[in-house]
């Protein structure tokens, strides 16, 4: 069982995600929040796996909130919810540590979808429009310098996964793609995000971007 924790300043958006989340047996809302300050609480207390973070909260807002879950240690992936798919805060809460990035205008079983992707520890760049604001924010330094010793020490094979996973595929897509076992591409993720010192997939893409080892549009 996947559980949840709902963060956002407005009652009616949080009763629609619940509601759009509650028919998924394997999925379990355990508790909501207001505000960025309630968020910490309720993920201290309620220790989520997943928790689905709006931006602009009051208090403390939601990069600040993810900040502050992934420096204190815990285990719940935040899912940034955002209104626009060019919002001028996602790049920001990348670097906060968010897993991913989701619409509330998405259709309903993208929730569900994001929910288990986060739970399973795969990246959620998706739509589009999200992708296009991360190439926005990132082409900016496409440095052509030597590339760190750490992506040198990358085996021709973790290259190749760490590309894909920039890419923003799932393990499963990772697997279909290279014609390998899930469990072999959970295994290469480990090792690449072990030699790059990063501590999840969302950091990893964000150096592999900015040390042009994968470069915005390819």
């Amino acid at each position: 069982m996947t559980t949840v924790l709902l963060a956002d300043d407005q009652v009616v958006v949080r009763a629609g995600v619940r509601t759009l989340l509650e028919p998924a047996s394997d999925i379990d809302v355990v508790g909501e929040a207001a505000d960025g300050l309630e968020a910490l609480a309720q993920v201290a207390r309620l220790r989520p796996d997943v928790a689905l973070m709006d931006i602009r909260m009051p208090n403390l807002n939601g990069i600040d909130a993810t900040r502050r879950i992934v420096s204190a240690g815990h285990d719940t992936k935040v899912v940034i919810l955002t209104t626009y798919g060019l919002d001028e805060y996602v790049y920001d809460a990348l670097l906060a540590g968010a897993a991913g990035f989701l619409l509330k205008t998405e259709a309903p079983e993208r929730f569900v979808d994001a929910v288990r992707a986060a739970a399973a520890g795969d990246l959620l760049l998706g739509p589009a429009t999200t992708r296009q604001l991360i190439d926005r924010y990132l082409s900016t330094g496409a440095p052509d310098r030597q590339p760190p010793r750490e992506l040198q020490s990358l085996t021709d094979r973790e290259s190749e996964v760490l590309r894909l996973v920039a890419a923003g595929l799932s393990n499963q897509e990772l697997a279909d793609r290279l014609h390998i076992g899930e469990g072999t591409v959970k295994t290469h993720v480990a090792r690449t995000l072990a030699k790059l010192g990063c501590r999840d997939r969302v950091q990893a893409v964000v150096y592999a971007y900015e040390h042009g080892f994968v470069r915005p549009g390819q």
